[in-house]
């Protein structure tokens, strides 16, 4: 996870803190001289600070692998160093397995009313990163696919004996019927996070940040999460994908959209579920979950109306 503000329940909240990932960020080898990491709120995966050396700003952040939520910090470089190739995000200045530092890019960060009133700028953007980012990537790249993300889930859910236990079998249920409708699906390097606060505008440039579930995937789903994210009426939906693929929406393009707008409202809500085990970062988790659940369960009902 990138140093942004994923997924805060509190934006204002700053990233609970124990003394190693500053240690460990303050003592990373790429610094030129002593430094003094500041602590950037709002993220609930990982620690992550500002740091300034030499006259120059950088965002570090702390946090390994986390096989609980598919995140591999791998696959996150790669992602991250193809979309900067293709000057749609920062550069990465170091990487280790637990630690990772980028430029620090000054500018605005997005809310979702910024995203609506900039959707032509982050098309072109995405557009960008599954056309160009797609051929710019080395080595070795995970696949993402939503439905995977969910029975994932719900194996650790179980295992754990989740307080939502007696809501998978219909969450599953649900997710199986999305599924089935999304259908066959073109494959191009995609965000697969695509929240307002991953957006940074610059003024004269757009930055995408936080690569920890870019991958392998369908471009049709980046734009669901577009939407699901970042509360698109349809008149804005049906104004994005007419943008973005030159013609308006067919019925069948519009039932794919609307089956992955409600998985990845589904994703959301059990990536919280599944914090709420896992994460060691005091965030409302609890909270997250049901708002999501309920943003989910209205995607459904309005996937089952088509």
């Amino acid at each position: 996870m990138h140093p942004s503000h994923r997924r805060a329940v509190n934006p204002a909240q700053e990233t609970a803190l124990t003394p190693a990932p500053i240690d460990r960020a303050r003592q990373l080898p790429c610094w030129r001289g002593a430094v003094e990491p500041r602590p950037l709120g709002g993220g609930l995966s990982n620690h992550n600070f500002v740091v300034e050396d030499a006259g120059a700003k950088y965002v570090a952040r702390i946090g390994g692998d986390m096989p609980a939520h598919n995140v591999m910090r791998f696959n996150e470089q790669a992602c991250g160093r193809a979309a900067a190739a293709v000057g749609i995000a920062p550069n990465t200045v170091y990487a280790e397995a637990d630690a990772l530092v980028i430029e620090h890019m000054d500018g605005t960060v997005f809310d979702a009313a910024a995203v609506r009133a900039n959707l032509a700028r982050i098309l072109a953007l995405l557009k960008k990163l599954h056309r160009d980012g797609t051929r710019a990537v080395r080595g070795p790249v995970l696949g993402f696919s939503v439905f995977h993300v969910a029975r994932h889930y719900r194996k650790l859910l179980d295992e754990r004996n989740s307080r939502h236990a007696a809501a998978l079998p219909r969450l599953m249920a649900m997710s199986a019927r999305l599924e089935a409708a999304a259908g066959a699906v073109d494959i191009a390097l995609c965000h697969n996070d695509v929240l307002a606060a991953n957006f940074i505008d610059a003024g004269d440039a757009l930055w995408i940040i936080d690569w920890e579930h870019a991958g392998f995937n369908t471009p049709l789903f980046d734009l669901a999460n577009l939407a699901s994210n970042n509360d698109f009426p349809e008149a804005l939906e049906r104004e994005m994908l007419a943008r973005y693929y030159g013609a308006p929406a067919d019925a069948a393009l519009w039932r794919r959209f609307k089956a992955l707008r409600a998985a990845s409202h589904q994703r959301e809500a059990m990536w919280s579920m599944t914090a709420e085990i896992y994460s060691e970062l005091d965030q409302d988790y609890a909270a997250y979950t049901e708002k999501n659940l309920a943003d989910f369960h209205r995607a459904f009902e309005q996937f089952e109306a088509l």
